[in-house]
């Protein structure tokens, strides 16, 4: 699944290109669906990601062949559940002018907190809006309640990632989609260290760990990280963005070299502490310097 934050936003912390042009995103959507990439994420909330898609994948011929999975926009605090699906009906009626499409295959909340709401989504869905409702996960103390409720559910999951490991096993039992996002933690694994700022600089350690184990191992820190998601059990799509075509031949290329020996996993897993949540947790770096 490619990530389509990037064509409407400047993001993520190691992003220096900024936000590509449409030229550019045509490129990378026709080389992914060539590459076998099928899905795509976006959202409401993602700037004007939706039309710059819309545009880009009905030039293409595109529009009916990768599956969509979108954002309704956050629902304002305490919002009650008449006004919540007003606004939920109209946010996904928006993305669907936006994406020029007639249905939303897949539609997810974009906070935890809107959990609550989710008896609307299969409203919207008996209403033929959207295809199946779910929730992107940010706490993993919402898990319970996702379990109980989504069909998809999407995780920020990482090789430092450790929260969501219940999750994953009873997903595979209950028969719900995961989705996995954050790879590269959004580039923080991968970006020079000189560049990573200090607050967040108890990562170094751990990497420097991980790349000499990659070394050892015949093959790049970047092939390390993407092959031991492509490997656990219970995820169904992995989900990077890019902000070039050079970049998405890197995770195309790294995606075709599979998943990781299991021997390889559990060497990974004694150098990988449980680290702190400011460390692997991007809605807490805004607290670091």
């Amino acid at each position: 699944m490619l990530g389509t934050v990037q064509f409407g936003l400047n993001y993520g912390i190691a992003n220096t290109s900024g936000k590509p042009s449409l030229d550019t995103v045509m490129a990378i959507l026709n080389e992914a669906w060539l590459g076998g990439v099928n899905a795509l994420d976006t959202a409401a909330a993602y700037g004007d990601s939706e039309t710059v898609l819309g545009e880009a994948l009905t030039r293409l011929g595109l529009l009916d062949k990768m599956l969509i999975v979108g954002k309704v926009l956050p629902i304002p605090a305490g919002m009650p559940f008449d006004k919540a699906e007003e606004f939920i009906e109209t946010s996904i009626r928006n993305s669907l002018r936006n994406l020029r499409i007639e249905r939303l295959p897949v539609c997810l909340f974009h906070r935890d907190e809107d959990l609550k709401y989710y008896p609307i989504l299969n409203k919207m869905t008996e209403r033929g809006l959207i295809g199946a409702g779910g929730i992107s996960l940010d706490e993993h103390s919402a898990i319970e309640d996702a379990i109980a409720r989504a069909k998809y559910i999407q995780i920020p999951y990482n090789i430092l990632e450790w929260r969501y490991e219940t999750l994953l096993e009873q997903a595979v039992q209950k028969g719900i989609t995961i989705f996995a996002r954050s790879v590269y933690l959004q580039g923080l694994l991968l970006m020079d260290e000189s560049s990573i700022r200090p607050g967040l600089c108890g990562i170094i350690p751990v990497r420097r760990r991980l790349e000499e184990l990659a070394k050892l191992h015949e093959m790049s820190l970047a092939g390390l990280c993407m092959r031991f998601v492509l490997s656990r059990t219970g995820i169904r799509s992995m989900l990077t963005g890019v902000d070039t075509q050079e970049q998405l031949r890197e995770n195309l290329a790294l995606i075709k070299a599979g998943p990781l020996p299991t021997a390889l996993i559990e060497e990974i897993r004694l150098i990988v502490p449980k680290l702190p949540e400011e460390l692997i947790h991007p809605k807490l770096w805004s607290k670091t310097v």
